[in-house]
């Protein structure tokens, strides 16, 4: 019996099932990136452009072309998914509702400037992306979290 469940969870993990997003976060994933002398100042930047579908799409289009954040991330943003040991490493799965809702817009900014410490994420700003654009694309990242 043991050995069946565990073909099943490889399947599941094979192919992908989805997975409730409420529950992937654990405290490393939910832990702020930004140093804690900048934090502050970080959680003040606001994105001032609406999340209208066009603004979006703009965004969307960033992510997945001139800034190529779909090579780690996905076409559906959820990363490399959830690999026991790995947790708070691999590339962010923006599906995360709990991740979504601890970090705040000036933060992932300040990740876009300056690159996520303890990961492979490197800066975007200003050698890939503008301001403007990486404004974009945190709309489209702010899209997988909704329902």
């Amino acid at each position: 019996m043991r050995t069946l469940v565990a073909a099943i969870l490889l399947v599941i993990c094979v192919v992908g099932l989805p997975v409730d997003p409420t529950i992937a976060s654990d405290a490393a994933v939910l832990q702020p990136r930004v140093p804690s002398d900048q934090l502050d100042e970080a959680r003040t930047w606001k994105n001032l452009l609406e999340a209208t579908p066009e603004n979006v799409e703009k965004g969307k289009a960033i992510f997945q072309g001139k800034a190529f954040c779909v090579t780690c991330h996905g076409r559906d943003g959820r990363g490399l998914g959830d690999i026991p040991g790995l947790v708070g490493r691999l590339p962010r799965n923006f599906t995360d509702k709990a991740w979504q809702a601890a970090r705040t817009d000036g933060e992932l900014m300040w990740i876009l400037k300056n690159g996520s410490p303890g990961t492979d994420m490197a800066s975007f700003i200003p050698l890939i992306l503008t301001e403007e654009e990486a404004w974009y694309v945190l709309l489209y990242v702010r899209s997988f979290g909704q329902p």
